[in-house]
């Protein structure tokens, strides 16, 4: 049997619990920082908003644009950067990074170009990559601030600018694989008709990892993509 030439697939790599640990401690870290911020910039006759009126406004921009900060550039004239930066503040980044080894090997082994795509800004995600050894095995790296439609903010789960990424690399969606830790994102990918990997294993205990029907491979580590990907292409 002819063997299938892999070499024209588009990986698109998700960040944050998709090749590293978020869950450990930057994330906890993140949410903290946002909380802080939104609370200054809800706040009323200069009295910070309250948790819950905080809980409440982050879900519900969640909810209507799949990122919190659209929401809170949208309608109350923060500046995404301003955003960015108050949310990914850490005393101490390097030391909160939590991975796997075999990253480097992965990347290396896959064929095709490999892109990061991720809702987390440049002077960050730069820093993480680097500190994991990929930046040398990636093709492109796309932070949420390069997300762009027309000019306008257009972060994962869009799909116009997922639209737009195909174009750019001229790929067919079937020769696109999203890998991902984000349901919300994959439903999105599926629905252009990329190729999907759920990567559950830093997902926090307790919520829901039963698969969907936007999956097309359930991981729990990225590296079993070695062995899984022969069946996405």
């Amino acid at each position: 049997m002819r063997k299938r030439d892999c070499s024209g697939t588009l990986w698109l790599f998700d960040l944050d619990n998709t090749l590293h640990n978020a869950s450990h401690a930057i994330f906890p870290a993140i949410n903290r920082n946002m909380n802080a911020y939104m609370a200054r910039v809800l706040s009323v006759d200069g009295k910070p908003a309250d948790a819950a009126t905080v809980d409440a406004v982050r879900q519900d921009y969640y909810q209507r644009y799949g990122i919190t900060m659209l929401g809170m550039v949208r309608h109350h004239g923060v500046s995404a950067e301003e955003f960015l930066q108050e949310a990914h503040q850490f005393d101490d980044l390097i030391t909160m990074l939590r991975f796997e080894r075999g990253l480097r090997n992965l990347f290396r082994r896959l064929p095709g170009k490999k892109i990061l795509l991720t809702n987390a800004p440049h002077f960050y995600s730069h820093r993480v990559i680097r500190h994991l050894g990929l930046h040398k095995h990636l093709d492109g790296h796309i932070p949420v601030e390069a997300m762009r439609v027309h000019g306008q903010l257009q972060p994962k789960p869009s799909r116009p600018f997922l639209r737009k990424l195909l174009a750019k690399y001229g790929k067919t969606a079937k020769k696109c694989i999203l890998v991902e830790d984000s349901i919300d994102n994959l439903r999105a990918a599926k629905n252009q008709g990329l190729r999907t990997v759920w990567v559950t294993g830093y997902i926090p205990a307790g919520q829901n990892k039963k698969s969907a029907a936007c999956v097309d491979v359930k991981v729990k580590s990225v590296l079993q993509l070695v062995k899984n990907y022969r069946s996405l292409v």
